[in-house]
């Protein structure tokens, strides 16, 4: 069978389909969004009426393969990834992940993974390799076959509340740049409160969240789970702070750095390697009687097993097991090559070059040490600190799935913890390479790791690279505020 044909007939999902149809009926469902993420995490798709459902279930919906690229054109006039004469992409739902919008009940939600149209001549039905979902869904099982773990993920989305102006343009944040102030927190009461009740209806556990150092910066995190569900609910909570800024009329801002001299918005990946466990549901998490949103996948977290990542303590108390440190050792090995995808716009690198505000710029690691890119944060998790909140979860999830295959299959000696301030540490001549420090430098590192670039096979290498190499292209091609301010009246 072809991979698309695979798909449809994955054991289970026959029934799973049936019970989508009656949580449709149940719910009032009317309109469904079948909906992947592009090459740059924006989430794309067609809305379907949901008496259609089965009959999209089987055969999937059509598309052009340029919407993983956005459809996007480069400075040239050229389409990205793909032309006009492409053919048209198949996605195919995944039914665990139907929900309902809490903010219209008559929609629902699904995603989906892409397949290669079934009349092409070269591999019909195939997996579409610039289906960023779709390679981590595939990259994360190979991961479990072949080492018998799985990666489990959080992520810590920070961003930004922003005022309207009279052009409908930002106008400043609604809150002062006071960290963890609760009055700060408190005047976005209504918008986070809002943010969280339809969060716990789409299935997000959401555990804490504070008054972030920049204007109406907040950070709302969710429990941790396996790898793709975070990604899934990582762009969820996109989507519905987008929605409650609508209803607010504000601005859900998570552009890296719109100011500069506060911090940016960063997107810390909390991650650990386990050794068995369970998918537990959890429905008290949609509170409220009554039929439940949506499919008990939403509300599904990985549960239980052995954490690889703890440390051995006939050995040490803190330092991490061996697959611990392999991993750690693979990541820092790449972390030039993973900036790219960390950090992967113009501006993501206005977060590096604004120094004192704790984002890192030297490959190395330590406990508790926020100026690495890497820091041990708690017994058994790694905290992933190169990373901005503009990153696309599914490139990052598979991203790092490779650079910890490469540590733990080569050995990689992650070398020792840096307990110091790193700053301090090179001033005592340790030497500490240094991450790139634009995209057009980050883009050349991703081209010589070939690791890293795995994670990206085929068209997804191609499409991103374009689209990313056109952004700092563009970027060098314009004349901006700064230009005009330092040179236009330097001479005579």
């Amino acid at each position: 069978m072809t991979d698309l044909e695979q798909h449809v007939n994955e054991p289970g999902r026959d029934k799973l389909v049936k019970e989508v149809k009656a949580k449709i009926d149940a719910l009032g469902v009317t309109y469904v969004y079948y909906q992947f993420v592009s090459v740059t995490g924006r989430i794309v798709g067609k809305g379907i009426p949901a008496r259609h459902w089965e009959r999209l279930a089987e055969k999937g919906f059509q598309l052009v393969y340029g919407s993983t690229a956005n459809l996007f054109v480069d400075r040239h006039g050229d389409y990205i990834g793909y032309g006009p004469e492409s053919s048209e992409l198949v996605g195919i739902p995944d039914p665990e992940t139907f929900c309902q919008l809490p903010w219209d009940k008559r929609v629902a939600r699904v995603f989906c993974r892409l397949y290669r149209n079934r009349e092409e001549r070269e591999n019909p039905g195939a997996a579409l390799t610039s289906d960023c979902r779709g390679n981590l869904h595939r990259q994360h099982k190979e991961f479990q076959d072949q080492y018998g773990l799985d990666m489990r993920c959080g992520t810590e989305p920070e961003m930004m509340w922003l005022k309207r102006g009279e052009d409908g343009g930002p106008n400043g944040g609604v809150t002062k740049p006071n960290c963890y102030h609760i009055d700060q927190f408190e005047e976005l009461r209504p918008v986070f409160m809002k943010v969280i009740e339809y969060s716990e209806q789409m299935g997000l556990d959401i555990i804490q969240g504070d008054h972030e150092d920049a204007p109406g910066q907040l950070e709302l995190n969710t429990q941790f789970d396996d790898v793709l569900r975070n990604a899934d609910r990582l762009t969820t909570y996109r989507q519905i702070c987008a929605q409650v800024a609508r209803e607010f009329g504000l601005i859900a801002c998570f552009m890296s750095k719109p100011f500069m001299g506060v911090s940016a918005s960063g997107c810390h990946h909390n991650m650990s390697l386990w050794k068995g466990g369970k998918d537990v549901f959890h429905p008290e998490i949609a509170t409220g009687d009554g039929e439940l949103p949506g499919m008990p996948g939403c509300f599904m977290y990985k549960e239980g097993g052995e954490n690889t990542f703890m440390p051995d303590p006939s050995i040490d108390e803190k330092m991490p097991g061996p697959i611990g440190l392999n991993s750690i050792g693979g990541v820092i090995k790449h972390l030039p090559a993973l900036t790219s995808i960390g950090s992967s716009t113009v501006n993501s690198y206005r977060r590096l070059w604004d120094t004192g505000f704790w984002a890192p710029i030297f490959a190395d690691w330590g406990y508790q040490n926020r100026t690495c890119a890497l820091r041990v944060s708690a017994p058994g998790r790694f905290e992933y600190r190169s990373v901005d909140s503009m990153v696309n979860p599914y490139l990052m999830g598979s991203a790092l799935l490779k650079a910890m295959g490469d540590g733990i299959d080569n050995n990689i000696d992650a070398g020792e913890p840096e307990e110091r301030n790193i700053y301090a540490a090179m001033e005592a001549g340790k030497d500490v390479t240094k991450l790139p420090m634009s995209l057009g430098d980050a883009m050349n590192e991703l081209a010589n790791d070939e690791v890293i670039k795995s994670a990206m096979p085929d068209e997804m290498y191609t499409v991103y690279n374009h689209y990313k190499t056109d952004e700092w292209e563009r970027f060098n091609h314009t004349v901006t505020d700064w230009d005009l301010e330092t040179y236009i009246d330097c001479l005579p």
